[in-house]
């Protein structure tokens, strides 16, 4: 006799990247709590192996590493084809504002600054995976002038040529693809795009802003500024 047997669900993997023994144990016992699969590392070198050898679900990636630093590890990772569209949650200093305004630019989603709440961290790395999933399960195709957002393939596209985005980046054009036309302003996007439900920095929305328009190049007109209030896709 046949029974019906349900697929084992894959927990997530997350790997988590830090130098301090303490972080690690501390990151590894709460995510493992909260249901992850948790991969560690404790340099760049390593977390550069991991990365290419397991394709985690999501990195948590300290900046102060040895060897390789973080920025540099998140410079690396998305330079390569095999590690471009995993998630990346950078742990920063509170008092290194600059490092996690160069980390945005470089390619990461988000942060959670040290020293960290481990609450905060499993609520963050959940919404990265949400916005994640919600990019790949989404139907349509968006067209505006020569851009075109192909939501089921995940794929953008200007004038024909592919453009490489994070999962971040995607939901961003995605939505405002969606509501073009209409102004979203910065607390909108940080809640729609990010999940935050308190207002935070908003130099995250400006920084992602800033590398979608140099991404798309020729298409990059189609975001406008709107002075004191957020931003917008043109409508044609």
């Amino acid at each position: 006799m046949l029974t019906n047997v349900s697929p084992v669900k894959m927990k997530p993997r997350i790997l988590v990247v830090d130098d301090e023994p303490d972080a690690l144990e501390l990151a590894e016992l709460n995510l493992r709590n909260a249901g992850f699969a948790v991969l560690l590392a404790a340099n760049g070198t390593d977390a550069l192996k991991q990365a290419r050898k397991h394709k985690p679900d999501l990195i948590v990636l300290d900046i102060m590493l040895p060897e390789v630093d973080g920025l540099e590890v998140c410079k690396t990772l998305r330079a390569d084809p095999g590690t471009a569209g995993i998630p990346v949650l950078l742990l920063t200093a509170k008092a290194a504002e600059i490092d996690r305004v160069l980390g945005l630019e470089l390619g990461a989603d988000d942060y959670v600054t040290k020293p960290f709440s481990p609450r905060e961290l499993v609520l963050r790395i959940k919404g990265l995976l949400r916005r994640n999933k919600g990019a790949e399960t989404a139907t349509g195709q968006l067209r505006v002038g020569a851009l075109c957002v192909d939501v089921p393939r995940h794929e953008v596209t200007v004038r024909g040529k592919p453009v490489e985005l994070t999962a971040t980046e995607f939901k961003l054009l995605t939505l405002l693809a969606e509501r073009r036309g209409r102004v979203q302003t910065r607390e909108v996007l940080l809640r729609d795009v990010w999940d935050y439900n308190s207002l935070v920095d908003t130099r995250t929305v400006d920084t992602h802003i800033r590398r979608l328009r140099e991404k798309l190049g020729t298409a990059a007109d189609c975001i406008d500024t709107v002075r004191g209030v957020g931003y917008r896709l043109r409508a044609e």
